[in-house]
């Protein structure tokens, strides 16, 4: 008997990364998954790699449009006929510039990708978790939403502002059976990282390679985390055990952020 026997989660961004690392673990344990992204092709690929069956789904979603956001949610409702986890994992940015340099496009592209498709869902996963008087909500922010760094002050800016939106809307429905947490990671090198990488370290005005020894040696551990670290909590927040968690921002960044 697995942890999640009988749950139903549903990942943004899902197919790669961190978000499909998520969704193995939280396989593992049982729970049925959809798998929320822009590419039919690479939902293909990570659905065979969950190992196929009807327990896992893929469905089409830019979380850049919030129509695409409440149909995901809708979806997995419609199919499995419940929603017991969801996890806001999209996200990222482009256009790195510093603050006198950065474009409006690429703030409001920010927004869109990270905090509005974290709302978006959230509200209306709300839709269905508070009448069954359980639900679990992991936002993936960042270890960037507990500090700041020149030239990523967009991505700064829209993590913090997921866990302000986290700890807000934990207080409103702690009473009715849902958690809602944020995990921080530190830096990982996953393929959203290898393609907006360079652009950071360019407005840093150094290499990637650079790029990932700075965030190497900020930590504890002095390497980067892997997909793997962040799974092992996201399993922990979306089961019974974590049902006294809410509201939190834990790190999970190797001892980088001052709290």
């Amino acid at each position: 008997m697995g942890e999640l026997d009988g749950r139903v989660a549903c990942i943004t961004g899902g197919t790669r990364g961190i978000g499909l690392a998520i969704a193995k673990r939280l396989a593992d344990e049982g729970a049925s998954v959809v798998l929320g992204g822009r590419n039919p092709e690479k939902g293909a690929a990570a659905l065979a790699e969950l190992g196929g069956g009807e327990r896992y789904r893929f469905e089409v979603c830019d979380v850049k449009q919030r129509e695409a956001c409440e149909g995901l949610i809708d979806a997995t409702v419609e199919h499995f006929g419940r929603i017991d986890v969801l996890v806001a994992n999209a996200g990222g940015a482009t256009g790195h510039r510093p603050v006198a340099e950065l474009s409006d496009e690429a703030m409001q592209d920010a927004l869109l990708w990270n905090l509005w498709h974290t709302f978006w869902t959230m509200r209306r996963a709300l839709h269905y978790m508070l009448p069954q008087r359980f639900g679990r909500i992991i936002n993936i922010s960042s270890v960037e939403g507990k500090v700041g760094k020149p030239g990523l002050s967009h991505y700064v800016t829209v993590k913090h502002a997921i866990n302000g939106l986290t700890k807000s809307a934990a207080r409103e429905v702690g009473a009715e059976g849902i958690t809602i947490n944020a995990i921080c990671p530190g830096a990982i090198e996953t393929d959203v990282m290898q393609a907006e990488g360079p652009g950071a370290a360019a407005s840093m005005g150094i290499s990637y390679e650079q790029l990932l020894e700075v965030f190497a040696q900020e930590s504890a551990i002095k390497r980067l985390n892997e997909v793997e670290d962040v799974a092992e909590v996201a399993l922990l927040l979306a089961s019974n055990a974590g049902g006294g968690i809410t509201g939190s921002m834990i790190s999970v960044d190797g001892g980088t952020a001052p709290y």
